[in-house]
């Protein structure tokens, strides 16, 4: 059983209430977003660069919870497992995703911490500092850098990976960093979960990776293109390409048709030549003498003497005969 409540309830707390359930029902997007180890100056800055685009609230886990009940929504609901400590409350009209994408653009880097674990391989390149020699030179010598005077002030000879991912950064690692001005971490809202009013999706997780996403989209691109190319897809991208697969093409067929016709020439003046050939046969046929007319001349001339002969018996038979 519920014991009465003693003290009235603030009017303050009231109206932040009835803001809050105002809020849950105007706007699109919820996003709940992690604020910790964020210095004061630093939130109102992302707060500011966030003007106009969302609402920006930090309130009590009671205050929110009773926001949520009033709202009339009941889907809502969700949202009271994703409080955590040190968490923000952020209303826009904006997407879910694409306000998380406007919350990575406000990060700022940020010097490292003792005990904190490094984000990425963190190195310390060759090149000129703005230290001077003095005490520097043990402490750059300690995380392993070497350096040398130059122009009275110490230049990095080598460059060296000072602590790897995920490594503890030690003190003297932290002060190296310090001095060379080296900000390996970000500061700013990480989002955390989001709720979409009007479609009544939840999104328990909200990670955007703008670097990773471009990377992904350009190796995409590099193997759409050739793609669209190869099946004859006119783009604004692809339509140079496809101009000059066209031309590549019809300097072929070109090659192709001078080809053809070269053939056909060769034919032509193989046929004439067999034509003329033909002609001088028949040509050589006509003019040459026929050897059976000409030995039949032979047998008649030698047949005559023959007769001659037989006369001559004849007569001298008939002589015989007298």
């Amino acid at each position: 059983m519920r014991t009465k409540r003693q003290n009235p309830i603030p009017e303050s707390k009231k109206n932040t209430v009835k803001e809050l359930a105002e809020l849950i029902k105007s706007k699109k997007t919820i996003l709940i977003v992690s604020i910790k180890n964020i210095p004061g100056s630093q939130f109102q800055e992302i707060t500011k660069k966030l003007r106009g685009k969302a609402v920006v609230k930090v309130p009590k886990k009671n205050i929110m919870f009773r926001a949520i009940d009033n709202s009339g929504n009941g889907v809502v609901e969700k949202l009271k497992e994703q409080f955590q400590e040190s968490v923000a409350i952020l209303f826009s009209d904006t997407e879910a995703f694409e306000l998380a994408s406007e919350l990575e653009a406000t990060k700022s880097p940020a010097k490292a911490k003792v005990g904190q674990e490094a984000p990425i391989d963190i190195e310390v390149e060759a090149g000129m500092t703005e230290l001077v020699p003095g005490p520097a030179i043990s402490e750059l010598g300690a995380v392993g850098l070497k350096t040398k005077v130059t122009n009275g002030k110490l230049e990095i000879i080598q460059s060296k990976i000072i602590v790897k991912e995920g490594g503890k950064i030690s003190q003297a690692v932290a002060d190296v960093m310090s001095k060379l001005d080296i900000k390996p971490f970000s500061i700013g809202f990480i989002p955390l979960s989001a709720f979409d009013t009007q479609e009544g999706k939840f999104y328990s997780e909200i990670k955007v990776d703008r670097e990773g996403t471009l990377e992904k989209l350009k190796e995409a691109h590099s193997r759409a293109l050739p793609f669209a190319v190869e099946i004859g897809h006119p783009t604004e991208d692809t339509i140079k390409f496809l101009i000059g697969k066209a031309g590549g093409h019809g300097k072929a067929l070109e090659k192709f048709k001078d080809g053809e016709e070269k053939e056909e020439e060769k034919e032509k003046i193989a046929e004439a030549d067999a034509s003329e050939d033909k002609k001088d046969v028949d040509n050589e046929k006509e003019d040459k003498p026929v050897e059976q007319d000409s030995s039949s001349d032979n047998s008649s001339e030698q047949s005559e003497p023959t007769g001659e002969a037989n006369d001559k018996e004849e007569s001298k038979d008939g002589e015989k005969g007298k």
